[in-house]
């Protein structure tokens, strides 16, 4: 016998059905949870990075008082740091985005919630803060992904957002956001989360993650107006001879960057296993010793590498360099110390100016523009570093203005990723999030 249709229950006069109801709150819950929170990591990414210039700013009138202070200043800074996230707070270690990719990537929520706590997203901020302050070589962008991930992410749970995909699209679209904010940069939010924090095409194409993105980068475009975070550099597009800046920035980049990444990376064999082994023994010993070789390159450097190198950077684009040849080595050796000393700290700013330094070397090729080679050169070790080539093609891109470079930057990024995985074959961001993973694994 055939069931007979059910008559739909009557909805009175004026109400709204109740089968309705629910979808779209729920659905508008969910946007104001990426909006207003994307909203909200805009503004904490526009503060901090007010904060980081304030904290250099005090490091550069210390340097005004004496140039040797930081061999006292620096080590000792760089102790304590590394002390406050050994013992207390071991999720604020590094950049940042390696935790973010690991809570991406990872089933627990109970470790979503320890990395992604707010207290370890405030801990890191005010240490990245306090290696400003002490003259490291340390940038903001990196920790603000992982602020601008637990950002979101706690206001989507304060909302009542739990779902797998939906969690998953907060961490994406905090991280991304912070990116955008940090350099102003909306193109360069989105590519960095599609490239380099998410693999997974169902995250890839969410509009709510992409408007999130984008909302995080319009925050500080309204308050701060339209503005280059190097200016309006406008390099031109090469001609003739000047194709040859693509190859030669490609080959340093990637050797470059590639040579970063082993020796950041830790290690169990050889004399970087033995490193590591006593930086794990000595954490606060180790990084005290990494802050004075960092306070020694300064001292021979001019008191040119610490911070994240916007000054110098910007000098070499505007092509009125205030250092000399020699700083490309000095910098780059100051962020490897840096980094080893494992306090909180980015990398992407500090690589651009390390980037922008080959411009000396280039400048000995016939027919190479002195602005081009040195965009080109921050896009190939950028891309060199995170084996990203279109974030680090995006952001170069838009922090300048250039976007008749496209062509050109894309190949110098794309063959210095190359370079760079024939010389170190694991992504410096996934292997440190592989190892992040492998510890708190069962």
């Amino acid at each position: 016998m055939q069931n007979e249709p059910v008559e739909p229950t009557p909805t009175p006069a004026g109400a709204t059905p109740h089968r309705f109801a629910r979808p779209q709150w729920g659905l508008w819950r969910q946007r104001m949870g990426f909006w207003v929170g994307a909203l909200l990591v805009g503004l904490v990414a526009l503060a901090f990075a007010w904060l980081a210039d304030a904290a250099f700013t005090a490091f550069q009138r210390l340097l005004a008082l004496a140039a040797w202070l930081p061999l006292i200043v620096t080590p000792l800074g760089f102790a304590l740091l590394a002390g406050v996230t050994h013992h207390w707070f071991q999720n604020a270690r590094g950049s940042g985005i390696p935790q973010v990719i690991a809570a991406l990537e990872t089933p627990s929520r109970r470790f979503r919630h320890q990395v992604l706590a707010l207290p370890v997203a405030a801990v890191r901020m005010a240490c990245t803060l306090g290696a400003l302050l002490v003259g490291g070589s340390v940038g903001r962008e990196g920790p603000t992904v992982h602020v601008g991930a637990a950002v979101l992410y706690a206001f989507g749970r304060r909302l009542g957002l739990h779902g797998r995909r939906t969690v998953a699209g907060l961490i994406l679209a905090g991280g991304a956001a912070g990116i955008a904010a940090a350099f102003n940069t909306p193109l360069a939010g989105v590519v960095f989360a599609i490239e380099e924090l998410s693999r997974t095409f169902e995250q890839r194409f969410s509009g709510l993650v992409l408007t999130a993105v984008l909302i995080g980068g319009m925050v500080t475009l309204g308050l701060m107006g339209h503005y280059a975070y190097f200016g309006d550099i406008g390099g031109q597009l090469p001609s003739g001879w000047g194709w040859s800046a693509v190859p030669a920035c490609a080959l340093f980049g990637g050797v470059l960057g590639g040579v970063y990444v082993k020796l950041v990376l830790p290690s169990d064999r050889g004399w970087l296993g033995k490193m590591a082994a006593l930086r794990s023994r000595f954490p606060m010993r180790f990084a005290g010793g990494c802050g004075l070789v960092l306070a020694v390159l300064g001292l021979i450097s001019g008191n040119h590498v610490f911070g994240t190198g916007y000054e110098e950077t910007r000098a070499l684009l505007e092509g009125q360099p205030i250092t000399n040849s020699g700083f490309l080595l000095w910098k780059f050796l100051a962020n490897v110390a840096s980094y080893l000393a494992g306090i909180p700290g980015g990398l992407f700013s500090p690589s651009l100016s390390i980037g922008a330094a080959f411009t000396p070397v280039l400048s000995l090729f016939p027919g190479i523009d002195f602005q081009t080679a040195a965009l080109l050169g921050m896009g190939a070790y950028l891309a060199g570093v995170t084996r990203s080539p279109l974030t680090a093609s995006v952001i170069v891109l838009e922090l300048s203005h250039s976007p008749d470079l496209a062509i050109p930057m894309l190949g110098t990024t794309l063959m210095a990723a190359a370079i760079s995985g024939w010389i170190a074959p694991v992504s410096l961001y996934h292997a440190l999030a592989k190892q992040i993973l492998d510890k708190v694994a069962p």
